[in-house]
Protein backbone atom coordinates (compact mmCIF):
# COMPACT_ATOMS: atom_id res chain seq x y z
CA UNK A 1 0.00 0.00 0.00
CA UNK A 2 2.86 2.34 0.81
CA UNK A 3 4.37 1.77 -2.63
CA UNK A 4 1.05 2.61 -4.33
CA UNK A 5 0.83 5.93 -2.45
CA UNK A 6 4.40 6.83 -3.38
CA UNK A 7 3.79 5.97 -7.05
CA UNK A 8 0.60 8.03 -7.03
CA UNK A 9 2.49 10.95 -5.47
CA UNK A 10 5.20 10.76 -8.16
CA UNK A 11 2.60 10.68 -10.91
CA UNK A 12 0.78 13.66 -9.38
CA UNK A 13 4.01 15.68 -9.12
CA UNK A 14 4.91 14.79 -12.74
CA UNK A 15 1.47 15.89 -14.00
CA UNK A 16 1.71 19.17 -12.04
CA UNK A 17 5.18 19.95 -13.40
CA UNK A 18 4.07 19.24 -16.98
CA UNK A 19 0.90 21.30 -16.45
CA UNK A 20 2.82 24.27 -15.02
CA UNK A 21 5.38 24.09 -17.83
CA UNK A 22 2.69 23.93 -20.50
CA UNK A 23 0.70 26.72 -18.87
CA UNK A 24 3.76 28.95 -18.63
CA UNK A 25 4.56 28.27 -22.27
CA UNK A 26 1.00 29.14 -23.32
CA UNK A 27 1.00 32.41 -21.37
CA UNK A 28 4.55 33.63 -21.90
CA UNK A 29 5.69 31.87 -25.11
CA UNK A 30 6.31 34.06 -28.16
CA UNK A 31 5.73 32.69 -31.66
CA UNK A 32 7.26 35.61 -33.55
CA UNK A 33 8.22 39.25 -33.20
CA UNK A 34 8.50 42.11 -35.64
CA UNK A 35 7.23 45.56 -36.48
CA UNK A 36 4.67 47.24 -38.69
CA UNK A 37 4.37 50.89 -39.68
CA UNK A 38 1.31 52.93 -40.44
CA UNK A 39 -1.27 55.29 -39.00
CA UNK A 40 -3.34 54.24 -35.98
CA UNK A 41 -7.00 54.69 -36.89
CA UNK A 42 -8.63 53.24 -33.78
CA UNK A 43 -7.65 52.63 -30.17
CA UNK A 44 -10.14 51.61 -27.50
CA UNK A 45 -10.68 49.79 -24.23
CA UNK A 46 -13.07 46.87 -24.59
CA UNK A 47 -14.67 44.24 -22.42
CA UNK A 48 -17.30 43.78 -19.76
CA UNK A 49 -15.33 41.95 -17.08
CA UNK A 50 -11.83 41.85 -18.55
CA UNK A 51 -10.86 45.26 -19.93
CA UNK A 52 -8.42 45.02 -22.85
CA UNK A 53 -6.80 47.71 -24.99
CA UNK A 54 -7.30 47.10 -28.70
CA UNK A 55 -6.28 49.06 -31.77
CA UNK A 56 -6.21 49.15 -35.54
CA UNK A 57 -3.28 50.24 -37.68
CA UNK A 58 -3.73 51.31 -41.30
CA UNK A 59 -0.55 49.89 -42.82
CA UNK A 60 -1.22 51.51 -46.19
CA UNK A 61 -1.56 49.81 -49.50
CA UNK A 62 -4.86 48.66 -50.79
CA UNK A 63 -6.76 45.43 -50.97
CA UNK A 64 -9.76 44.47 -53.01
CA UNK A 65 -12.92 43.77 -51.02
CA UNK A 66 -15.59 41.19 -51.80
CA UNK A 67 -17.64 43.63 -53.84
CA UNK A 68 -14.60 44.88 -55.77
CA UNK A 69 -14.24 47.93 -53.50
CA UNK A 70 -10.77 49.21 -52.79
CA UNK A 71 -10.12 49.41 -49.06
CA UNK A 72 -7.15 50.13 -46.78
CA UNK A 73 -5.20 47.29 -45.20
CA UNK A 74 -5.96 47.24 -41.47
CA UNK A 75 -3.90 45.34 -38.88
CA UNK A 76 -5.43 44.65 -35.45
CA UNK A 77 -3.32 44.65 -32.30
CA UNK A 78 -3.59 44.50 -28.51
CA UNK A 79 -1.75 46.29 -25.69
CA UNK A 80 -1.09 44.72 -22.31
CA UNK A 81 -3.21 46.19 -19.53
CA UNK A 82 -1.16 48.41 -17.24
CA UNK A 83 1.51 49.26 -19.85
CA UNK A 84 1.19 53.02 -19.34
CA UNK A 85 4.15 54.02 -21.54
CA UNK A 86 2.84 52.26 -24.65
CA UNK A 87 -0.73 53.37 -23.94
CA UNK A 88 0.40 57.02 -23.75
CA UNK A 89 2.50 56.77 -26.94
CA UNK A 90 -0.43 55.28 -28.87
CA UNK A 91 -2.83 57.94 -27.54
CA UNK A 92 -0.42 60.65 -28.74
CA UNK A 93 -0.13 59.00 -32.16
CA UNK A 94 -3.91 58.86 -32.50
CA UNK A 95 -4.29 62.52 -31.54
CA UNK A 96 -1.38 63.65 -33.74
CA UNK A 97 -2.38 61.49 -36.71
CA UNK A 98 1.26 60.73 -37.53
CA UNK A 99 2.85 57.49 -38.74
CA UNK A 100 4.26 55.14 -36.14
CA UNK A 101 6.22 51.93 -36.13
CA UNK A 102 4.74 49.37 -33.75
CA UNK A 103 7.02 46.60 -32.47
CA UNK A 104 5.08 43.51 -31.49
CA UNK A 105 5.24 39.96 -30.19
CA UNK A 106 2.91 37.33 -31.58
CA UNK A 107 1.79 34.86 -28.91
CA UNK A 108 0.97 31.19 -29.47
CA UNK A 109 -2.44 31.49 -27.82
CA UNK A 110 -4.96 34.28 -27.33
CA UNK A 111 -6.63 34.50 -23.93
CA UNK A 112 -9.73 36.68 -23.57
CA UNK A 113 -8.47 38.39 -20.42
CA UNK A 114 -5.24 39.51 -22.16
CA UNK A 115 -6.52 40.82 -25.49
CA UNK A 116 -8.57 40.12 -28.61
CA UNK A 117 -5.56 39.43 -30.84
CA UNK A 118 -2.35 37.42 -30.63
CA UNK A 119 -0.28 40.55 -31.46
CA UNK A 120 0.89 42.52 -28.40
CA UNK A 121 2.72 45.83 -28.78
CA UNK A 122 6.10 46.07 -27.03
CA UNK A 123 7.33 49.45 -28.31
CA UNK A 124 6.05 52.47 -30.25
CA UNK A 125 8.28 54.67 -32.45
CA UNK A 126 7.23 57.81 -34.27
CA UNK A 127 8.23 57.57 -37.94
CA UNK A 128 10.11 60.72 -39.00
CA UNK A 129 8.50 62.73 -41.76
CA UNK A 130 10.53 63.14 -44.96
Amino acid sequence: MKKVKRTFLYILIFVLVIGLGGGSFAVFGTYSSGSRAGVIVKYSTKGLFFKTNEGELNVGGISKGEAGDIMPTIWNFSVYRGDQEIDKAIQEAVLGGHRVRLHYEEKYFQFDWRGDTQYFITMVEKVPED
